[in-house]
């Protein structure tokens, strides 16, 4: 359950409910209604809640005053709501006009799996743990494996692989249905397009394609229409081909929804949907599928037995997951049991067992970094410890390529350990289990290398997933583990603050001008003191330093008001202008980023003062304390009086 869960249900009922809520938005200090009926806001209930401090209306905005929790209290109001707000809608339009086509490829794939992660992880998990019951040879068992021992382990194996094969055997069908479900297109017709996909009874098994001969292909599993044949090929944990027929047979039912008179679309649009939707899938959109995968099979046997097999190592490392994605990595088999039968090993299963390792030390870190997250930690331990145990499904739809700086991270270190791995010539004796059990199938002199390039691709993408999420590298503009990190810095501010009753913080003028009481400011509530208490500057010159030395906690996306808490604990706000997040960051340029350490005197944002009052806002900046039931303020008692930035301006201590 989120921080404000409850408080946002009580929120979202005092303001008249969903039906109610025309917009919403906020900005660094408050939650910005629109409502169609504001007299329908129940003013005094919504003052009683714990983290609401105060209400006024604005400019035809009823505004609700939370404080620096502000973006985490929104996206609680947002999930237990189910309205979208405004700036966080044109945030994602925005970072979707900017996207690549692959990131855009990335989003969709994101965006199709979330519905069916839950079936995913439990798929994870119970193919992890066959893998340790079936694919393990225990030294201490006479090299055979649990199932070969025991009875009880053995029918647990046996049962267990009943919900395995349903979901990932059958995944097709979660795929079309989560792209009819996204598309807004009929969703039964999803499904019955996925069973055409992987029909047991009527089409060759996908996992069989590799060891059945072309012509028993063309005798047995074929449709003969006499001039001319249609193979019947089973896409079995195939997700390219179901992602394009889901596409298809909904793109094909809006087509005929807006030319199929309403009286009969019952009747036309179903049948002229699905039915060539299949036909598009199991004649051109498959074999298409199938194509690019063989294409890979020969460019892969290649890479490893030629003379730049290093390079192959890294490039094969490094992509190994996104085949993954694509369902495409069941074509490796072919190639380790070609390589087994002519070496006596193969050098490729090495690489697969460490990128399941690299993609589990990515979501690892994911979860380390959101262990706090309720939300994100159910989902991250146990894709962590599936990818671990050699499926990394879970953890690459479930969070790596939903947020992609860990896909990035895993793929880097993936590639590192798979250039060393080609390059110390290390081989497995057998396909066995990937992630960390993968060291069982390596052979003996290799193991040794082997443990130390588990390392490898264990603490470098850990490594590198900390490092993009704190520099802002490959993470999306929606990424709501990335959107507050100010929740982060405070709360690693505060764990660091152990200081006595007593101390003393000083505190400098962040600006030159002339600084007023607090009283009067023209935005009622920092002039109630409702955020805290301090002091109003009006700048004369567009400069804003920092006033403490500490870390940046707040930095708003519109620039116009940037939280700092100190070492000390000591926790600040300052807001430039009055309404300007309206400006939507113009005439503002911030020199610092959320996280990052400040020296007193720094500069932290440019701000253009004429431009802000050319576009009718006041610059007044109010600079306050925001935690003042844990520090003292002692604030001049000559106000108003001229001050120069870097002066003193206030002295701060703990009770």
């Amino acid at each position: 359950m989120g921080k404000f869960e409850q408080d946002a249900k009580a929120l979202l009922e005092a303001v008249g409910g969903k039906e109610n809520v025309s917009a919403v938005t906020h900005c660094a200090t408050r939650m910005r209604f629109v409502l169609g009926n504001p007299s329908k806001a129940d003013v005094k209930a919504i003052e009683t809640i714990p983290s609401v401090k105060g209400t006024f209306t604005n400019a035809g905005q009823f505004q609700v005053i939370i404080g620096n929790d502000v973006p985490v209290f929104y996206n609680d109001f947002t999930a237990v709501s189910g309205i979208e707000g405004v700036s966080k809608e044109a945030a994602k339009s925005a970072a979707k006009s900017h996207q690549n086509p692959i990131q855009r490829v990335m989003t969709m794939l994101a965006e199709i799996f979330t519905p069916i992660i839950p079936a995913i992880i439990v798929g994870g998990l119970i193919l992890g743990f066959r893998n340790i019951l079936e694919g393990v040879h225990w030294s201490a068992l006479d090299g055979k494996t649990i199932v070969d021992v025991s009875q009880f382990w053995s029918g647990v194996n046996s049962f267990l692989w009943l919900p395995g094969e349903a979901i990932f055997h059958y995944l097709p069908v979660g795929i079309v249905w989560s792209v009819s479900r996204k598309m807004g297109t009929s969703q039964i017709l999803g499904i019955v397009l996925g069973i055409c996909l992987i029909s047991p009874n009527q089409l060759l098994n996908a996992y069989n394609v590799a060891s059945t001969s072309h012509a028993e292909i063309m005798k047995n599993w074929v449709w003969d229409f006499g001039f001319f044949q249609v193979q019947k090929i089973g896409y079995q944990a195939q997700v390219i081909p179901a992602l394009l027929a889901g596409l298809a047979l909904s793109y094909l039912e809006i087509f005929w929804r807006k030319r199929i008179p309403e009286v009969v679309s019952m009747i036309f649009v179903p049948f002229l949907s699905l039915i060539p939707a299949l036909i598009l899938a199991h004649t051109v959109l498959g074999p298409i599928g199938w194509t690019i995968g063989q294409w890979i099979s020969t460019i892969v046997l290649a890479g490893l037995t030629g003379s730049f097999k290093w390079l192959f190592g890294a490039i094969f490392g490094a992509l190994y997951a996104p085949l993954v994605i694509t369902g495409l990595h069941h074509m490796t088999n072919a190639i380790d049991t070609q390589l087994i039968a002519d070496a006596g090993g193969t050098a490729l299963w090495p690489m697969i067992a460490l990128s399941n390792i690299a993609q589990g030390s990515a979501v690892l870190s994911y979860y380390w970094m959101n262990r706090h997250d309720e939300r994100e930690a159910q989902i991250a331990l146990p894709a962590a410890i599936s990818a671990y145990l050699g499926v990394t499904e879970p953890a690459l739809f479930g969070v790596n390529v939903k947020y992609v700086y860990p896909f990035v991270a895993g793929m880097i270190g993936s590639g590192v350990a798979g250039l060393l791995s080609t390059s110390f010539n290390v081989t497995a004796n057998a396909i066995g289990i990937g992630g960390l059990p993968g060291i069982l199938s390596i052979q003996a002199k290799y193991m040794g290398i082997f443990a130390l390039l588990m390392l490898v691709a264990i603490v470098v993408p850990f490594a590198l997933t900390i490092i993009f999420r704190k520099v802002g590298l490959f993470t999306k503009a929606e990424d709501e583990t990335v959107k507050s990190p100010q929740v982060e810095a405070i709360a690693e501010a505060q764990e660091a603050a152990q200081v006595e009753k007593g101390t003393i913080v000083e505190v400098v003028s962040p600006l030159t001008g002339q600084a007023r009481a607090l009283s009067t400011a023209v935005d009622p509530v920092f002039a109630q003191g409702v955020m805290g208490s301090g002091l109003v500057i009006d700048p004369t010159e567009g400069e804003l330093l920092s006033p403490v030395e500490g870390v940046v906690s707040v930095l708003f996306p519109t620039k116009h008001a940037l939280g700092l808490v100190t070492d000390q604990g000591l926790e600040m706000l300052m807001h430039i202008g009055m309404d300007t997040v309206n400006l939507d960051g113009q005439h503002f340029t911030a020199h610092v980023k959320q996280g990052d350490r400040v020296r007193v005197g720094q500069s932290l944002i440019s701000f253009d003062i004429d431009a802000i009052k050319a576009a009718g806002f006041p610059t007044e900046t109010p600079v306050i304390v925001t935690n003042q039931n844990d520090f003292q303020l002692d604030i001049p008692e000559n106000l108003p009086m001229a001050i120069e930035a870097g002066q003193a301006l206030l002295s701060t201590s703990k009770i």
